[in-house]
């Protein structure tokens, strides 16, 4: 057997023990299914044993792989341990907040106030879906999102703490017909064409939230598009093609539009703040306890009536 086994190995076989099934367990970690099949089978003749029956049907461990998985478990467990003891050092907390708007916005604020020694550093991502990729990889810390439309491979992988319902809205272009409203019936919506980030793989989670929303209702979702990055490009686009736009109430200006909040019922994003199970850095304990503080004071967490929410949104929120 080789004196030395790469923790990779240890976690892919792990991954693969958990799943049973190879293609999830890539899912799970990011990494293509051609390569974790190449980490498992190294390992395999790294310790000498054959560690998974696979069949065309089905991925069972072998008694060698039974009995090596408490080991890497408690392997990986003590990895994960050392470098989140580390990172309580000085290093930066790096935060997803999406845009300079909304509620990871105005936590990370009050959280830079609340501990003016402690360095958070503010990314700019367009969706959890690609942030929560960030976070497993090691690349970001934190996030806020809707942890509901998240797989349950990414999800296993990530801790989460229920911060906000934020009321949802649409972007009009200033002469629609509905621009006028103070707030806008989701039912008014029918015949329109709505833009909810589809064609983005990073937002997935919000164009999932809309679909369940407007189905049935009349209302058509925008066909995949490319992602579309800065405020000025966004306005060109769905302003050229005549789009509405399903947005949260706190969002950024966009020329030659306006917003407006749903109603009739009133649609919820639910937001929470996510990390990766394990870390242990001061900045994420000041995050936590700034979010808890804001959304007590503000009743962030309170359903207003007649509110709208996907019953699996509303179970991950109440933990």
């Amino acid at each position: 057997m080789t004196q030395d086994i790469d923790p990779r190995l240890l976690r892919a076989f792990t991954a693969v023990a958990e799943e049973l099934h190879f293609t999830r367990a890539a899912a799970r970690l990011f990494v293509a299914q051609q390569a974790l099949s190449r980490d498992v089978r190294r390992l395999e003749r790294d310790l000498g044993a054959e560690l998974f029956v696979r069949t065309t049907r089905a991925v069972e461990l072998t008694a060698d792989g039974e009995r090596l998985l408490p080991y890497a478990r408690r392997v990986l467990a003590a990895h994960d341990e050392l470098r989140a003891a580390w990172a309580t050092e000085a290093r930066p907390l790096l935060v997803d907040i999406s845009a300079p708007v909304g509620t990871g916005h105005r936590v990370l604020v009050r959280a830079r106030e609340a501990a003016p020694g402690q360095e958070f550093v503010a990314r700019y991502l367009s969706g959890l879906t690609g942030a929560a990729a960030d976070i497993l990889a090691g690349r970001l810390d934190v996030s806020f999102g809707r942890v509901a439309g998240l797989g349950p491979s990414v999800l296993a992988g990530l801790s989460h703490q229920p911060v906000r319902y934020e009321r949802m809205a649409v972007l009009l272009p200033e002469g629609h017909r509905l621009a006028a409203s103070a707030e806008v019936p989701v039912d008014a919506l029918a015949g329109e064409t709505l833009y909810a980030g589809a064609g983005n793989p990073a937002t997935a989670e919000w164009t999932d939230l809309a679909m369940r929303l407007f189905t049935g209702r009349g209302t058509e979702l925008a066909a995949p598009f490319p992602e579309i990055s800065g405020k000025e490009e966004f306005a060109r686009v769905v302003l050229a093609r005549g789009w509405s736009v399903l947005v949260s109430t706190d969002f950024l200006e966009i020329p030659g539009m306006v917003l407006r909040p749903l109603t009739a019922p009133v649609p919820l994003s639910p937001v929470s703040l996510v990390w990766r199970k394990g870390l242990n850095h001061p900045g994420l304990g000041v995050l936590r306890e700034v979010a808890r503080r804001m959304g007590q004071a503000s009743g962030w967490l309170d359903l207003p009536p007649n509110s709208w929410l996907p019953e699996g949104d509303l179970s991950l929120m109440s933990v």
